[in-house]
């Protein structure tokens, strides 16, 4: 299926995250420490990715993840506002690379890049184990 408006380079959006008792390392039990667990940032990241996809692909096509390769650089404690940005770089076919970055009121927070897959989400979906 042909997307209705062709994922184009520069497509981009930004979503913000005020760090909850639920984001943590220690609630989602992938670390001690109570600060911005990594995967909820890489979360953050992606779903700046799908936005920045909304309106691009055609009816019954979706994306999905496929790869990250991100740094978490800097530790981020409950209260703070964080905000993740997602540029789409490159379109090879159906792959999609972003490149992502987040950022907190004292500066960068992580950075690094994702694909995502267009997808046909019924023939996807059929093959969901």
């Amino acid at each position: 299926m042909v997307p209705a408006v062709p994922p184009t380079p520069g497509l981009s959006a930004q979503v913000v995250l005020v760090v909850t008792d639920a984001d943590p390392a220690t609630a989602l039990r992938t670390g001690a420490v109570p600060v911005l667990a990594t995967p909820r940032l890489i979360a953050l990241c992606e779903e700046a990715s799908v936005l920045a996809l909304e309106g691009a692909l055609s009816g019954g096509q979706t994306s999905v993840g496929g790869r990250v390769q991100f740094d978490h650089l800097a530790p981020v404690g409950v209260g703070s506002t964080v905000t993740a940005d997602a540029t789409l770089e490159r379109v090879e076919g159906r792959r999609l690379t972003f490149t992502v970055s987040t950022s907190d009121a004292s500066g960068l927070v992580g950075a690094g890049r994702m694909s995502r897959v267009v997808v046909d989400l019924d023939t996807f979906m059929a093959k969901a184990r």
